[in-house]
């Protein structure tokens, strides 16, 4: 037989000779298009059909396992560039606060439309149809007046949501912790609405609640140590009273109720194909009623 006949190449690389055949495919490989398997090596190709068939490991919510609290780092980087450019521009929080001083008249009564008091007032904010603000707010820690309250909040709220943000995405994953994270910062914005339309709000108090409600949801729903967590929740509530006449109860307890209902969802939702539809489904229909509740009080407002 003919001696260069009898030379095998790579399939992916014609001009390098091979003699290791894949143990999948059977077809030769070079030293660049192996891989190591359990006996032998597989080319390429095989590997990468062999990762799409093996199902990936999930958490106990359902989430992917990630071992980089990504969506934890770009929200701080958010809140922080945001909070970069308040100090820079003082302007922002009065365009991107939630309400506004848009309610209020000067003589104490509530207006709406600038026909109402034309001569020195207008209204701003959710009811002059800026509803962007119920989650722009969350991203701001600057009061209009400024002080030194302003980096006092960024800062405790910042290392609130690194030390819980990581739990909690790593149990829920990166879709259902950022779903959670917004509607907890829209519960609590929709909270004040209701209850306190005339107090201008801002901070991300009200998503970080919502993080402490999952956390002790998980908690709960996992069998940890109790005694651990409701200490970590003790801290979270006294937070909550020290930070009451500082800034909005209204927007705490609005992220905290829509964190356990969300977290709620997640965590009880059956453990077969039906959960991220269940889950995405809870998360949907809350998110209609805090749009429902909105515009029924700002149409109540417009009266």
């Amino acid at each position: 037989m003919d001696s260069e006949s009898a030379v095998t190449t790579c399939y992916r690389h014609p001009k390098v000779e091979s003699h290791v055949r894949c143990t999948r495919c059977e077809r030769y490989i070079c030293p660049d298009c192996m891989r190591d398997a359990a006996v032998g090596h597989q080319c390429v190709e095989c590997v990468r059909e062999g990762a799409r068939s093996v199902r990936q490991a999930r958490t106990a919510f359902g989430g992917r396992i990630s071992t980089v609290p990504l969506v934890t780092y770009i929200l701080i980087g958010l809140n922080v560039l945001a909070y970069v450019a308040e100090v820079a521009r003082p302007a922002v929080v009065d365009r991107f606060e939630m309400l506004g001083r848009g309610l209020v008249g000067p003589d104490g009564g509530h207006y709406v439309w600038q026909a109402a008091y034309p001569a020195a007032f207008h209204a701003e904010g959710v009811v002059d149809g800026e509803w962007y603000r119920l989650l722009t707010s969350a991203f701001l820690h600057l009061p209009p007046t400024g002080g030194s309250f302003g980096i006092l909040h960024i800062v405790m709220n910042m290392v609130s949501l690194w030390n819980i943000g990581r739990v909690v995405e790593a149990q829920l994953g990166r879709v259902r912790y950022l779903a959670l994270y917004l509607l907890s910062a829209l519960g609590g914005s929709v909270l004040v609405l209701l209850i306190a339309p005339d107090t201008p709000t801002l901070g991300a108090s009200g998503a970080i609640f919502g993080l402490g409600a999952a956390y002790y949801v998980m908690a709960r729903r996992l069998g940890a140590d109790m005694a651990t967590v409701n200490r970590f929740m003790a801290g979270l509530l006294l937070w909550l009273v020290i930070s009451a006449g500082l800034t909005s109860w209204q927007g705490h307890l609005g992220g905290l109720l829509a964190g356990s209902l969300v977290t709620v969802a997640y965590a009880y939702a059956p453990r077969d194909r039906r959960r991220p539809f269940v889950q995405a489904g809870a998360c949907v229909t809350l998110l209609a009623l805090l749009v429902v509740l909105a515009l029924a009080r700002v149409a109540e407002l417009n009266v």
